[in-house]
Formats: C-alpha cells, sequence, structure tokens
C-alpha cells in the first residue's frame, strides 16, 4: 500500500537522515561541447531571481532523497520521459516505468475530441491505477495538459479569452483569478499539470501564436506571471502539497520563442544577450519567484541555437543567477531537432540541462536509448539524479504522492456559473474601442439591432485556436453546452431592454434596423498553421457587408475577431463604431456587456481595455513595436478610447503596402477564390487552359471543363466534368513552399466535394508527385451531397510526393467520365478524422 508523503518523510526525518549528502552540484556548460559565441550566454549579465525555499524544504528533500535510494536506473531514466495518451496505453505503464504522460493538443479519451467530462476522469484513473500496479518505487505520474485559455481541451469547460485580450485588460488579479478557475476545472478531470502559463513576449504579429502572449512589451508578461502562477499553484507551502484545487504550472516557452524572426513559428531570435533578456525574459523572474513548478523550453533557436541543447541558457542562467529548482521539460519532440538527435535519442538534451523530454510519439526507443547511453556513461549518473530529484521534488508539492484527491470527479465545477461570470468579466474588460463616431454606441437596449455575420453565433470562431482542438477548428455550438454566443448575448440584452434583435448572417433584411452589428475575423488556427506572411486581413465579405449596410444609411458597429492586431482600415472606414474584441472564448455575452446600454442609451459598462499590441498602419507585417526606432503605429500600444474618455478617427489610408502576392502556405482556393500565389490550371494531352475569373472553362481538347458554382455563399465552388477522351487533370499551382513540418505535425489536405457524376473509372488525389486512389471514396459517396474529406499530408510522402518545395498541393487526374464540385481546399489538423486512401503511381 502507497504511504503519504508526510508518512514517509516523518519516518526519514525521525530516522536521522538529512538531504545535505545528495548533490554533487548541477552540471554546466563548462563540459559541454563549445557552441556559438553569439548564443553563449554570460551570467553576469542577468537578473537575479530565486524559487522559494518551500520548494526544496528539508522534509521534501528528505523524503526524495529516501525515494531515490529505492529507485532503479530504469525507474530514474523513465522519469525523464513523457508519453502522449494518443501513442501510450495504460497497460504499458506495467513494463515501461515512464514518470509522466500528457494529452496533446488532438489527443483525448479514445481519440474523441468531444469525449465527456467523466471519459477524462476515467482515463486518468487508469493511467494512474497501472502506474501502481507496477512492482518498484512507486512513483506517481504527473499527467500534464495545454489548459492555455481556461480547460481548453473539454467539451463544457470555461473558455476564457486568449492572452492576447487578457493582456489588453492589464488587470493582474484578474489573472490570478482565472489560474484559479482554470486550475480546479483541470484538477476536477483528472489531470494535474498545466502547460501555462505562457510568457512569450511576440515581437512579430505575423506569428501564428501572437494570440498566446499578453502584449508585445514585457511589462505586461512581468505584471501577470506570478499572479497567473499563484493562481494556478497556489503559495508553495514546507508543511504539505499544494492546496486542493491548484496544480503545477509550467511557464512557457523559455526563451524568445516571441522574437522568431520573420514571424516563423519554432524559428530563430538574432539578437544581442541584451536584448534577450530586457525584452524576451520578461515575466520569468516572477513566476520563479512565485514559485513556478516546471518550465518549458522552447522549440527556437537564439542565434542559430536550439534552446533546448543551449546549456549555458537551460543550466548556466536558469539554475544560476535565475535560481530555478523545479524541472524544466521539452517541447514536443522539439529535442529531435538539434544537431546529431533525433526523436528517438538525444543525451545531449539532457546534458543540457532538459530533465523530462516530451517525446509523444517517440516514447519507447526514446526510454530504451536512453537508458543505453546512461548505462554507457553518454549521460552521466549525475546529471540523472539531478534531473529526477528536480521532479520528485515537484511530484511533492503537486501532492501526487497523497491517496486523497478531494476535488477529482467534482464536475460540477466545470463551466460553473461562478467560472463563466469571470470569463465574461474578462471578456468585457479585454475589449479595445478603436472608433466611435456619431457615438453610436452604446446601442439602447431598446433598440432594434440587426447582428451580421456568421461569426456572431460562432463559439468556435470566438475561441480560436486550442479549444477542444489543436487548431480550434470543427468546432459548432453544441460543443459549448455551458456557452454564450456573442449573438445570444446581444439577443438577450437587447430583448430584456425591451428592443428586437435579429440575426442576419448574409446581412439582409426586411425592415431597417436602428443600427447594425458586423461580426467578423479570423477563423480559428494555432502554431505555424497561423503564420501569415502580411497582416492584411483578407476576407473581402465583411467589408462588403459594411458597405451595403453604410449604404443604405445603417448606423455600423465591427466586432473584430483576430489573434493578432491586422490591418483592417477599409473596414474601419466602413465602420461608425469599431470594436477589437480579440478571441473572448465562450461568454459572448461580456460583448453585449458593453455594447449594449440601458434603455435610456447609458452604458451598464465602459470600455477598459487598451491595446497591448500596436496596430498596424499598413500590412506590409513589418515587426513595429513600442520602443523601436521609427515607432509609427495607424494606433498605438496603450490606445483605446472609452465612453468616459471619446476620440475621434480620422479616414484611414487604403494603401496597404501590399501586392496580393505572397508565400500562402495553407489556403489553396477558399471563399471561392484562388488565394495567391496559387492559382488553378486545367490539363489534358492538348495542354494546359489557366482560367482567371471566367466563370467557365476548358482544357484544350475538352478533357475537362470548369465552371463556377455555389457552395457555402455565392460562387465560392467549382465545378470540373470530365469527359472520359483520355486522361485529363485539374490542378492548383504557384511558388513552392515547404510543407515537411507540416507533414511531422499530421495536418492534411481538406477540401469539400460534392460527387455529380459518379466515376466511370479511377480518379486520383495528387500533391506534387505523390497520389492517392480516391475512387472507392467518390463511388461511395451520394450523389449531389457536399461531403468533407481529409488526407493526411504523410500519405502523400509515402506515396512519393516532395514536401520541401510543393508546387502543386492539390491536383484531381481522371482518365474516365466523372463529375465534381470542390470548395474550401486548404490544409487542416488531423483530429483523428483523416484518410490515408492507397498510393497509386502517378
Amino acid at each position: 500500500m502507497r504511504r503519504t508523503s508526510s508518512m514517509l518523510v516523518l519516518a526519514f526525518a525521525l530516522s536521522g537522515g538529512a538531504c545535505a549528502s545528495w548533490s554533487a552540484g548541477p552540471v554546466t556548460a563548462q563540459s559541454m561541447p563549445a557552441q556559438d559565441p553569439a548564443a553563449r550566454a554570460d551570467v553576469s549579465q542577468w537578473p537575479t531571481a530565486s524559487s522559494p525555499d518551500a520548494m526544496s524544504d528539508p522534509a521534501t528533500e528528505a523524503f526524495v532523497t529516501e525515494l531515490m535510494s529505492r529507485m532503479t536506473v530504469e525507474e530514474k531514466v523513465g522519469q525523464l520521459i513523457q508519453a502522449d495518451i494518443a501513442s501510450i496505453k495504460p497497460e504499458d505503464l506495467l513494463t515501461y516505468p515512464l514518470g509522466s504522460i500528457l494529452a496533446g493538443g488532438n489527443s483525448s479519451p479514445g481519440g474523441n475530441e468531444r469525449a465527456s467530462a467523466q471519459d477524462w476522469v476515467d482515463l486518468a484513473r487508469e493511467f494512474r491505477a497501472a502506474a501502481a500496479a507496477r512492482p518498484g518505487a512507486q512513483v506517481p505520474l504527473i499527467y500534464g495538459i495545454d489548459a492555455v485559455h481556461g480547460h481548453n481541451n473539454v467539451v463544457g469547460a470555461t473558455i476564457f479569452p486568449h492572452n492576447i485580450g487578457l493582456g489588453a485588460a492589464r488587470d493582474p488579479d484578474l489573472i490570478r483569478r482565472i489560474g484559479v478557475a482554470t486550475a480546479l476545472e483541470v484538477a476536477v478531470t483528472g489531470a494535474d499539470w498545466t502547460f501555462g502559463p505562457t510568457l512569450a513576449v511576440p515581437r512579430d504579429d505575423r506569428w501564428g501564436r501572437a494570440y498566446e502572449g499578453y502584449g508585445e512589451d514585457p511589462e505586461i508578461a512581468r505584471a501577470y506571471a506570478g499572479p497567473m502562477t499563484l493562481g494556478l499553484q497556489g503559495e508553495l507551502r514546507a508543511d504539505g502539497p499544494l492546496a486542493p484545487g491548484h496544480i503545477p504550472g509550467s511557464a512557457k516557452h523559455f526563451l524568445a520563442d516571441g522574437g522568431t524572426q520573420d514571424g516563423k513559428d519554432q524559428g530563430n531570435f538574432v539578437g544581442s544577450e541584451r536584448e534577450l533578456i530586457d525584452v524576451h525574459l520578461g515575466g520569468y523572474p516572477a513566476a520563479i519567484d512565485a514559485g513556478v513548478l516546471s518550465i518549458m523550453a522552447s522549440f527556437s533557436s537564439w542565434n542559430g541555437v536550439k534552446h533546448s541543447g543551449n546549456a549555458t541558457i537551460l543550466t548556466d542562467v536558469l539554475r544560476g543567477p535565475l535560481g530555478f529548482d523545479g524541472f524544466v521539460v521539452s517541447d514536443w519532440n522539439a529535442h529531435g531537432q538539434l544537431a546529431g538527435c533525433s526523436n528517438e535519442s538525444c543525451p545531449q538534451a539532457i546534458n543540457a540541462g532538459i530533465d523530462m523530454l516530451m517525446a509523444p510519439d517517440s516514447w519507447k526507443p526514446l526510454y530504451e536509448n536512453t537508458l543505453a547511453q546512461v548505462r554507457s556513461g553518454e549521460i552521466p549518473m549525475a546529471r540523472v539524479d539531478e534531473a529526477v530529484r528536480r521532479i520528485l521534488r515537484a511530484k511533492v508539492k503537486a501532492g501526487l504522492f497523497e491517496e486523497a484527491r478531494p476535488v477529482e470527479g467534482q464536475l460540477q465545477h466545470l463551466g460553473s456559473p461562478e467560472h463563466r461570470a469571470l470569463a465574461r468579466e474578462a471578456v468585457r474588460k479585454s475589449l479595445v474601442l478603436i472608433k466611435n463616431e456619431g457615438e453610436v454606441l452604446p446601442i439602447r437596449a431598446g433598440a432594434r439591432v440587426l447582428v451580421v455575420g456568421t461569426a456572431a453565433d460562432d463559439i468556435g470562431q470566438a475561441s480560436g485556436g486550442w479549444t477542444l482542438t489543436w487548431q480550434g477548428t470543427g468546432n459548432s455550438n453544441a460543443d459549448f453546452p455551458n456557452g454564450q454566443s456573442i449573438w445570444g448575448g446581444i439577443e438577450e440584452a437587447v430583448e430584456a431592454g425591451g428592443g428586437q434583435a435579429t440575426l442576419s448572417p448574409d446581412g439582409s433584411f426586411t425592415e431597417k434596423p436602428d443600427v447594425a452589428i458586423v461580426v467578423f475575423g479570423e477563423t480559428p488556427y494555432a502554431e505555424f498553421q497561423g503564420d501569415i506572411d502580411t497582416l492584411d486581413f483578407v476576407p473581402t465579405g465583411p467589408l462588403e457587408q459594411l458597405r451595403q449596410l453604410r449604404a443604405a444609411g445603417i448606423p455600423t458597429v465591427a466586432v473584430f475577431l483576430s489573434g493578432r492586431p491586422m490591418w483592417t482600415n477599409p473596414e474601419i472606414n466602413q465602420s461608425d463604431a469599431f470594436v477589437a474584441a480579440w478571441l473572448p472564448g465562450s461568454e459572448g455575452g461580456g460583448v453585449a456587456d458593453v455594447l449594449i446600454g440601458d434603455a435610456d442609451g447609458r452604458p451598464r459598462h465602459d470600455f477598459t481595455g487598451t491595446l497591448s499590441f500596436s496596430w498596424p498602419k499598413d500590412a506590409t507585417g513589418t515587426p513595429l513595436n513600442r520602443g523601436q526606432e521609427g515607432y509609427d503605429p495607424q494606433f498605438a500600444y496603450g490606445y483605446g478610447l472609452s465612453y468616459a474618455r471619446p476620440g475621434t478617427v480620422a479616414v484611414l489610408s487604403e494603401e496597404s503596402g501590399v501586392t496580393d502576392m505572397g508565400s500562402n502556405v495553407d489556403r489553396y482556393f477558399v471563399d471561392g477564390r484562388f488565394v495567391a500565389p496559387w492559382a488553378l490550371m486545367l490539363n489534358d494531352a492538348g495542354g494546359q487552359n489557366k482560367p482567371n475569373t471566367e466563370a467557365s472553362a476548358v482544357s484544350p481538347r475538352g478533357g475537362v471543363t470548369m465552371r463556377v458554382i455555389d457552395d457555402l455563399a455565392q460562387e465560392s465552388g467549382r465545378q470540373f466534368a470530365f469527359s472520359g477522351n483520355g486522361p485529363a487533370t485539374i490542378e492548383i499551382w504557384g511558388t513552392g513552399v515547404d510543407l515537411t513540418r507540416q507533414a511531422n505535425g499530421e495536418m492534411a489536405l481538406s477540401f469539400r466535394y460534392r460527387v455529380d457524376q459518379t466515376p466511370q473509372g479511377r480518379v486520383v488525389l495528387a500533391l506534387n508527385g505523390g497520389g492517392v486512389d480516391i475512387t472507392d471514396l467518390l463511388k461511395g459517396a451520394p450523389l449531389g451531397e457536399w461531403q468533407t474529406v481529409k488526407v493526411r499530408l504523410s500519405c502523400f510522402a509515402d506515396a512519393g510526393a516532395s514536401l520541401n518545395a510543393v508546387e502543386i498541393p492539390f491536383q484531381l487526374r481522371a482518365e474516365d467520365a466523372v463529375t465534381l464540385s470542390v470548395s474550401e481546399i486548404r490544409l487542416a489538423s488531423n483530429e483523428n478524422d483523416t484518410l490515408c486512401p492507397a498510393a497509386v503511381s502517378l
């Protein structure tokens, strides 16, 4: 029977045990291979911080020392390895003594992203029971999850605004309370560690993770890191573990992930050590001082050297002046990116200072190889003991050795009214009023209000990435049973004041409204899928709706949803009021709280949010941050109007500063247009035809005919009729892009299709030289009904596609007659809904 930590600590203390003899001192960079001096930290330049004494109090260290004395080398190595629940089963823990599991962005109980909260509880219990059933030292698992804006992986949880919105709120106590609520919702579902707070300081808004940062200036991360850490964990105590309902945090991603060059994820920060400290160290000292139990190392590099292998950063700095006594975990297979490493073998990362390797799908060979490297001395045993001690120390503080889990299974806390009210408050405080001409806002509650745009009644779009799935795509309002859309909140507020609210996604109306609220913005994305080349808000539909409403003499309020500031000058010009709502999450009623006044038109709540990111004057995306030379934004960092502080916005320039060309990685045919630099080509034995904007076209010898059709919107699809008079292809072609990382991340080629004539022969779907047979898929589809299919990029690679310079991301080939309609061709996240048809030769 497992004894509690307090029993073991007491027993060891009474036996005269002491903890002074365990440490041989940390392994430092002095014994590591030489590295580029431009990425070698000088510890004398760094500020000081210190983990609280309560993290490594004598009783905890005594318990850990005694436990380690009973652990085998296999058990110690197991503590260094973390596996993802999609690639490990509970029974595997009967053989492999792993120290940790995680639920990654697309991982869930049974592969069901919409699994119930009870399913999550049951899964956690199954893993813990298996770990406890293995003979040995009985070290519990630590189970991590990305609860980055609430417990966002679980249906029914409270979804708070993403960090970009919380940064606009400038409210540290709000952040602390959100940490408390998030920790409780995680704990009740059985997980016991979150990968947060994110302390990135994004300096290039084109980066797809910009919304994970609180702001472009480190002052906000410095102000928030401590309160969020204390919210999640509570204060560390020397006489016991974290209080019930609190969980360990993990400050991430150490270091300078927000400084990635050209906005490319997992990229390179090029800069001096002074800039690294002054800008990107940001909130880490405050998180360490508050007692954060773990830190996640970044994928990124500093002057060409990956942080995951930089001992001067991970060891000399972090364990030196920063005084961190918790453990360092790597990011998703990040160790495999180090020179000389693979996902299955990387002694360099451990020797540099990584204590736990996140090896989601490579955990088994990585465990075997790491064990061999420890036995051979390639990884010193002293380094292993150092890492294990740090991990066990955190497990003791997390209360994982305690048998009782007092809040687990108390699912009434998930999406509770109290947490939803807190999220609604956060939405109110995160809104930034950019423009309010003619005092259109606040809207009188008794008014006739038209609510326009498909985003208005879409909680998934308002929540963004890292919501139920990694990229946040494919969610419907039914996936948020405790939530309220922006439309729902407006309808409730207007009708409560005696007015009339009408939802009109396309902007049409029969009775002229007093005012229109147009809700639009970015669709969900997450890391690297969200990287863009410019800040131009591309979709033209919302702009046309604003113009039509203005032409009808209707005052318009634009509510813009985005994970970054974007060049929206045309939309701002066509709006009487413009509100940056960021990614507010599941409590859209918070938007109505500020936009809709009382019956007399007086505000119920004022705008308090101010920009934590500078708003761009053009769409080029050239980094523009407060304090930089030539700083001249459209709206400066800290800008924000309110009812109490009105202001006037002049007509803005509509010269974007960019052309329509670029290296668009993930969108090929969207909203009825081929997204630059991609274009359509019709091919047959007679040559090629490249249609431009024609409503219909045909290949040179009539092998395939194209015509414009309607799908999700007017003229948003294309129909292709293959005549059967010899082979013909339709393809999207353009500038070569590298999709290697997308394939490693198990992204998929996604498109909507409709079979209008059953194929009379084989139909091949291809991508840059690799083809798969989709004949059976098409023959089995009901005629005339739209479907969506996703084919994993790795399947095309296995079929021979070259993914490092993709010039043809989509091709359909048929020799016999078939008529197909297609739309919305893009890359999408694998959410356990992909196919991998048989490969064929082209």
